[in-house]
């Protein structure tokens, strides 16, 4: 054998030898991998990352992105991932747990309460007209002199107030003193002289009694006295002179008021309460009284009387309050404020009222139905106290409802009821909408914001063999009209959302260039 032959062997002995050592090694390390796939499996599958789907436009317009974008007025486009995009229909939105915490999103209970608020309102203080007395005499007369000669000069009950002089008075007098005289002298005459007397006499004594005269002085009549030439007026009742018509030396006729005197102990707060506050207002409730001349201090009265008639010009009605004035504190024509108290309710069911969405046409409570799961309700709301709000129909005992960050999630409500019957998107995909969707040009003809309707003059619709004439539309999102003006010529697309109710979704000036969803990417 030759050398060349001898190496030939050797080297080929060694490459079997170096192929058989790394078969050896590979069968022992493979049945320690046998195990290694599953393990490695389960840690991929456990690192794997939520899919993103896109991103939609923040205030629910059907508007997606592929990629991260801002709206026009700044805001960021919301990621959608798989899992979390809209449920089907009626059964609400569904938003993932990291985005309710994100948006701040915040819960409570409906739950029974007793709706009990405070009614306010202003007023004025007037005098209690139980409490006002005049002084007009019955007889023709002069004032002879005056007592009491000054406008709001305190007076107490019986206090003289003014001498007055009447030729009838002093005849009136002068017949009952003769009268009750001539009865003394005819005590021992026949029964028909007594009784013609005696009747002359109570004849003249009611005279005088019509005319106010006082007691004192028909006794100093009867008893011989001579008859006084003037009057003496007294107060009737202790209180301020109000009003002070008497003048030393005038002439009065019956009847003309000479003095108002008004007792003031006790006054009367006349509160205006509006329309919508009035029901809650009753005879009996207590009521606390400011004034500010004097903002330290709360009068407190009762109310006693709720006027049968409404002020047009103003919308509310006159509400009585008694309240005492010691120390005549409180003075006829002083403004004051009112708070009412309200009269202890029954329990209602209630939510916060920043639960409550008000469109102006529907008002929407959106409910947590599940972890990161809400369902738009249209509600009917009672009474309103503080800051919560009586729910007649549409929310239950218990249901959490979204006090906080719910115009956020309303967005999603609102896509979804207006364009629910799109197809689902793809991260490549154009929103287009179902079949369910038409196209129509025409004229912006005005914008109710408050409603959230729009009126358009739009040209023949094909696809739904309309004429061309003018309607309502209602808006699926405000920010379609935020750059619009009456009058502009607009191109559109809109859905029926229920029988009637046509909603439009995309709307542009005419003439422009329609962009695409992803438009501007």
């Amino acid at each position: 054998m030759n050398p060349k032959s001898k190496s030939g062997m050797a080297l080929a002995a060694v490459l079997v030898a170096a192929a058989l050592g790394a078969g050896y090694w590979l069968g022992s390390r493979g049945g320690h991998e046998a195990a290694a796939p599953p393990a490695a499996a389960k840690m991929e599958g456990a690192k794997q990352e939520r899919r993103l789907l896109f991103y939609r436009n923040p205030m629910g317009l059907p508007d997606t992105s592929p990629v991260p974008k801002k709206d026009p007025m700044g805001m960021e486009y919301i990621p959608v991932y798989e899992g979390e995009d809209t449920a089907d229909a009626g059964s609400g939105i569904v938003i993932s747990t990291e985005k309710v915490q994100k948006l701040g999103v915040r819960t409570e209970i409906a739950a029974m309460r007793e709706l009990s608020r405070s009614v306010r309102a202003s007023g004025r203080i007037e005098a209690d007209e139980r409490r006002l007395h005049t002084v007009a005499p019955k007889f023709e007369g002069w004032i002879e002199k005056l007592h009491v000669n000054a406008t709001g000069q305190p007076v107490g009950r019986g206090q003289a107030l003014a001498e007055v002089y009447s030729p009838e008075l002093v005849s009136a007098q002068k017949e009952y003193a003769i009268a009750a005289q001539g009865r003394e002298s005819l005590r021992d005459a026949g029964p028909e002289a007594q009784a013609g007397m005696k009747q002359l006499a109570d004849s003249s004594l009611s005279r005088l009694r019509n005319w106010d005269i006082s007691d004192e002085q028909i006794a100093r009549l009867r008893e011989g006295g001579e008859v006084r030439r003037t009057l003496t007026l007294r107060a009737p009742a202790s209180g301020i002179v109000m009003e002070k018509k008497a003048v030393a030396g005038m002439r009065f006729m019956p009847g003309e008021v000479l003095y108002q005197v008004a007792d003031l102990s006790s006054v009367w707060a006349i509160a205006d309460v509006s329309e919508q506050d009035i029901g809650g207002v009753r005879v009996g409730q207590k009521a606390a009284v400011r004034i500010n001349a004097y903002p330290d201090k709360s009068f407190e009265g009762t109310v006693s009387y709720v006027y049968p008639t409404l002020k047009a010009e103003t919308r509310s009605v006159p509400v009585r309050v008694e309240l005492a004035n010691p120390g005549g504190l409180l003075k006829p024509g002083m403004f004051a404020s009112l708070e009412l108290a309200s009269t202890a309710a029954a329990k209602v069911l209630a939510v916060p009222q920043s639960a409550v969405i008000d469109s102006g046409v529907r008002r929407i409570v959106l409910v947590q139905t599940g972890e990161g799961r809400f369902d738009s309700r249209e509600v009917k709301l009672g009474a309103r106290a503080g800051d919560y709000v009586e729910v007649l129909e549409g929310v239950k005992e218990g249901e959490p409802v979204v006090v906080a960050a719910n115009f956020l999630i309303d967005a999603e409500s609102n896509l979804k009821a207006a364009i629910g019957g799109f197809a689902k998107v793809s991260p490549g995909d154009t929103a287009k909408p179902a079949a369910a969707s038409h196209k129509a040009e025409g004229t912006l003809k005005s914008i109710d914001a408050a409603a959230g309707t729009v009126s358009v003059s739009h040209d023949p619709v094909a696809s739904l063999g309309w004429p061309a004439m003018t309607m309502d539309f209602v808006l699926a999102n405000p920010s379609l009209v935020a750059t619009m003006k009456p009058g502009s010529p607009i191109a559109f697309e809109f859905v029926e959302r229920k029988p009637g109710e046509w909603v439009i979704y995309k709307m542009e000036a005419r003439g422009a260039a329609r962009p695409s969803a992803h438009a501007g990417h």
